[in-house]
């Protein structure tokens, strides 16, 4: 089985990226989410990052919302582009879709004090996905594909709080999806997919554009580390890091960073499911 696994568009599907992807015959296509672009990033890490100030309250409402549809019409266009692909398509969600917090209780974090705009923390993208048949969601669920068996996660942008409600919450969603599937991951026949990295696996920040504060340190999730740990499914595929992609072992589990599409970068597996092996990994660069 080829799985082609790939992310982090922000906006962009490269027609290199598209026909490159053709020329591999995948089986089927793994999506690491992160759909639309961010025309606001340089105000939200200036203003927002780490603080209770949305990005609205400092160029007000109108100018976002222009920039917000903006950006999901950007996303729109990549998923027009997924699910015109000869093959089926599975997703799960990154953080530029903001729908899932999955490892820190809000009403313990500067989050409680954030200022609440319905339309602007409207869930766009359940909206939009419902339109592309050929693009499933898996996260916190699964899919079966020939002899396999995908698991779906996501795993915030920072490592987590590891005593909050929520992490102990989505920790027990895929503790008991592993179990549900004990059997086939044994056999090496579970792929773990998820958003964000496990921490201090190729989650290191680097990019120069980061947040003084943040550059050089791990930011990673803890609730993907443990799964894996936990667990140790033989494949697991992530990204976020955009200049982390590559490969590493956790155990006996191969942990991808596929790259982001954006820069035309996705990963190509080649998978044998009755073996429950991996023959090769292919990076697209």
């Amino acid at each position: 089985m080829k799985i082609l696994a790939l992310g982090d568009f922000h906006g962009k599907f490269p027609v290199k990226l598209r026909k490159k992807i053709k020329k591999e015959e995948p089986d089927l296509i793994v999506s690491i989410g992160d759909y639309p672009s961010f025309s606001f990033k340089k105000i939200f890490f200036k203003h927002s990052w780490g603080r209770s100030k949305q990005v609205w309250e400092v160029i007000g409402k109108t100018k976002t919302k222009e920039l917000v549809e903006k950006d999901w019409k950007n996303g729109e266009n990549v998923l027009k582009a997924l699910n015109k692909m000869p093959v089926p398509v599975f997703t799960i969600v990154g953080n530029y879709e903001g729908v899932i917090n999955d490892t820190f209780d809000i009403n313990k974090t500067y989050l409680k004090d954030v200022k609440k705009w319905k339309w602007y923390d409207q869930d766009f993208f359940s909206k939009i996905i419902k339109k592309y048949k050929n693009i499933k969601r898996f996260e916190y669920s699964y899919f079966k594909f020939g002899g396999l068996i995908f698991i779906g996660s996501y795993g915030h942008t920072i490592p987590g709080r590891v005593k909050s409600r929520n992490f102990k919450r989505y920790k027990a969603k895929l503790d008991n999806l592993f179990k549900k599937f004990k059997k086939e991951n044994k056999e090496g026949k579970v792929i773990f997919v998820f958003h964000n990295m496990p921490y201090k696996c190729l989650d290191k920040i680097r990019d120069k554009n980061a947040p003084k504060e943040a550059y050089g340190e791990h930011y990673g999730s803890k609730l993907i580390r443990r799964v894996i740990e936990q667990h140790k499914p033989i494949l697991g595929i992530g990204g976020h890091m955009h200049e982390n992609q590559g490969k590493i072992k956790i155990g006996r589990t191969t942990v991808i960073n596929t790259g982001a599409a954006l820069e035309g970068k996705a990963a190509v597996i080649e998978f044998d499911e009755n073996k429950g092996k991996i023959k090769k990994i292919k990076f697209m660069r």
